[in-house]
């Protein structure tokens, strides 16, 4: 036999073994197994009531231990605030003694409207969470529940505070401000109350809702609420500054510490 007419029947011989080979691997594997879809991915922990409780204790522990982890970058702005708490203080007596008036209607018109500039941020917590779960917003509700922590927050340090310095009123033995005096009691000026509260409140409200607008009424507001408890002889200058700055720093961390919703998360 020739073998010169064998080699084209054996190619198509191998072609045809190939084709039946790959076409045999192929019908062993139909119809092709289903693409399994992608397991979605996981969503932000929404912020929780059950989680206020715990949350607290974390914060006043990080609070009261913060002196413990201050770093290089912190005394640009800690370097300043005591520079003026310093001045504050030097000047308190000659403040409320020469500059406020002392005229008892004065005074109450503004205490009264330092209770009424603060309402706002007191009841804040309450307005947000409740305006949240009608609409279904898990913003609104965050804000809720992070204002009512930074509140809380802030008046549980606001009142260790108080009882740690023991300082006189404005009103008592002619404005001097003495310190560490144990018949204050529980009714410390040292630092103010609403200050406190209303910027802790202002803080998270204004990162909850960042805007130019926001920031200058939030913060508009906690600052008249500052001046007026001045004004009306319930507080030193430095009482407020103090309320004013501590509130701000524990309302801006319980917003950093425990913020979840982001609109991203959401579209």
């Amino acid at each position: 036999m020739n073998t010169c007419k064998l080699k084209p029947f054996r190619r198509r011989a191998i072609l045809l073994a190939i084709v039946a080979t790959t076409l045999s691997s192929h019908a062993q594997t139909w119809p092709p197994a289903p693409i399994t879809p992608l397991p979605n991915a996981p969503q932000p922990a929404k912020v929780s009531v059950r989680d206020v409780p715990l949350n607290l204790l974390k914060d006043q522990s990080a609070i009261w231990s913060s002196p413990a982890r201050i770093r290089d970058k912190d005394f640009g702005y800690l370097v300043p605030l005591g520079l003026m708490v310093t001045v504050a203080m030097t000047t308190d007596h000659q403040v409320m003694s020469d500059k406020v008036s002392q005229d008892k209607s004065f005074n109450d018109k503004n205490t009264k409207a330092s209770n009424v500039l603060v309402s706002p941020f007191i009841a804040a917590p309450i307005v947000m969470y409740g305006a949240g779960h009608l609409s279904h917003s898990d913003h609104a509700r965050e804000t809720g529940i992070l204002t009512g922590e930074a509140l809380i927050d802030s008046l549980v340090v606001e009142q260790g505070m108080k009882l740690i310095f023991l300082r006189e009123r404005p009103t008592v033995d002619g404005a001097r401000g003495k310190f560490f005096q144990t018949s204050v009691g529980v009714d410390g000026s040292f630092p103010s109350n609403h200050s406190m509260l209303a910027w802790s409140s202002a803080a998270v409200l204004a990162d909850e809702y960042p805007s130019r607008l926001n920031t200058l009424a939030f913060y508009g507001v906690a600052t008249g609420v500052s001046l007026t408890r001045v004004l009306g002889q319930q507080h030193f200058p430095s009482d407020v500054l103090v309320g004013s700055a501590f509130g701000w720093m524990i309302g801006h961390y319980v917003f950093k510490k425990h913020h979840r919703w982001d609109p991203e998360d959401y579209r």
